[in-house]
């Protein structure tokens, strides 16, 4: 039952432990960016599944690049206040399968709270495509905006991938990167949503 479990605010370090277990990216969450970050316990049960009773995470970050802004709202760089990332979310495997529609009704009061917590003018999240379609973001009423540009990454002959500046002269190659299913969800009625819905 939704009413055995309630949501608090915790640290990166506290975050870490599900996003590096369970977490699909959990390669990268190693270094993810902490924001404002919500836990899912379950009520009068702290030392449930031996994780400290932490059941779900969700963390919500300032947009990564004002790129992101620019091409979504058209704003500046310094219009870009009160914008966020739904930038992490892990619920423990054990509580889906016991809960039903735990997620949504997390990421729902998450969602919430961010808007009690700080001004909040839209979230935006994606899903990755080779990974799934966001299914999540449609329940809880995030509008679909199609899939983001085709892009390119550049990964040395190891494997390894470059990260930023000039490629010239290295050796590797250039792979597809995959894209991703766009969802926005907006709070301020001024802003003008320029990603095709």
């Amino acid at each position: 039952m939704k009413s055995d479990y309630h949501i608090d605010r915790v640290t990166k370090t506290e975050a870490a432990d599900l996003l590096l277990t369970y977490h699909y990216l959990k390669d990268l969450s190693k270094d993810f960016k902490s924001g404002y970050n919500y836990g899912l316990y379950k009520k009068n049960d702290f030392c449930f599944m031996n994780i400290g009773g932490l059941q779900g995470v969700c963390v919500f970050t300032g947009l990564p690049v004002p790129e992101i802004a620019k091409g979504a709202f058209g704003l500046e760089r310094h219009e870009q206040e009160g914008l966020f990332e739904l930038s992490r979310l892990c619920i423990h495997p054990q509580t889906q399968e016991v809960e039903h529609n735990i997620t949504s009704w997390f990421v729902s009061r998450s969602i919430r709270q961010l808007r009690k917590d700080t001004k909040v003018k839209a979230i935006i999240s994606y899903a990755d495509s080779d990974l799934h379609t966001g299914t999540i973001y449609r329940a809880c009423n995030f509008e679909y905006c199609g899939l983001s540009d085709s892009r390119k990454d550049f990964y040395y002959a190891d494997g390894t991938k470059h990260s930023r500046g000039k490629v010239k002269g290295l050796k590797g190659e250039w792979r597809d990167r995959s894209q991703k299913h766009r969802y926005v969800m907006i709070f301020d009625k001024s802003l003008n949503l320029l990603w095709d819905k």
